[in-house]
């Protein structure tokens, strides 16, 4: 009996300690997925400030003379 319990203590431990090794694995992915994250929404954040900075200019903008009908005049 005492040798079932400890082959089962022994099994038990390597169970946890393959656990703890998974969970530790699971936080790192989980940090860098967060890094990853935080730099594509600034990405998007900066993308959309650039599509609206463009969209003021070309409403505050008149369209610029073109070659023709600086010739026609």
């Amino acid at each position: 009996m005492r040798e079932q319990i400890e082959s089962r203590i022994e099994s038990l431990r390597g169970e946890y300690r393959a656990g703890q090794e998974i969970l530790a694995d699971l936080e790192g992915r989980q940090a860098s997925l967060r890094i990853t994250l935080t730099r594509i929404s600034g990405a998007i954040q900066v993308l959309e400030e650039l599509q609206q900075g463009n969209n003021s200019n070309a409403e505050t903008t008149q369209p610029a003379e073109s070659a023709e009908t600086r010739v026609a005049a």
